[in-house]
């Protein structure tokens, strides 16, 4: 659990939301992710019409990034899904709930697109988070 953060679920007057932070705040070193789809290394579609099996591939991607700046999930303040359909968040939900804790959450926005850099792909994530000063890249 990260330390360096503090999550607000609810601030005064606005109501909860379920699976994510309305607010979230830190010191350290801001790291921006670019948005993550289903590629594998070699740039391949992973799970090409499988919302769970790219939502997978996409936060293994994030992952991935997240520790190449020396961040992890606990690190992660904000993230933002971009679907082709709404009846793809539940299988986001499911794969970020693996890699996030789910007490803490960060703030996080969905949005529907009508389309992503490849007709195949069905999400996209980007993230954002803040490292404590003195940690290193992986």
């Amino acid at each position: 659990m990260s330390t360096h953060l503090t999550h607000v679920h609810a601030p005064d007057g606005v109501a909860p939301g379920s699976g994510y932070s309305h607010v979230v705040w830190g010191e350290g070193r801001l790291v921006a992710v670019s948005g993550q789809c289903a590629f594998d290394e070699d740039g391949e579609v992973v799970g090409e019409g499988d919302p769970a099996a790219q939502a997978r591939q996409v936060f293994t991607n994030l992952r991935r990034c997240l520790a190449a700046a020396g961040a992890t999930f606990d690190d992660v303040v904000k993230l933002t899904f971009f679907v082709t359909d709404v009846a793809h968040l539940p299988a986001v939900r499911a794969a970020r709930d693996e890699v996030v804790d789910t007490s803490r959450p960060p703030a996080s926005t969905a949005v529907q697109v009508t389309a992503l850099v490849r007709p195949e792909l069905l999400l996209e994530v980007e993230a954002f988070a803040v490292v404590p000063d003195g940690r290193t890249a992986t």
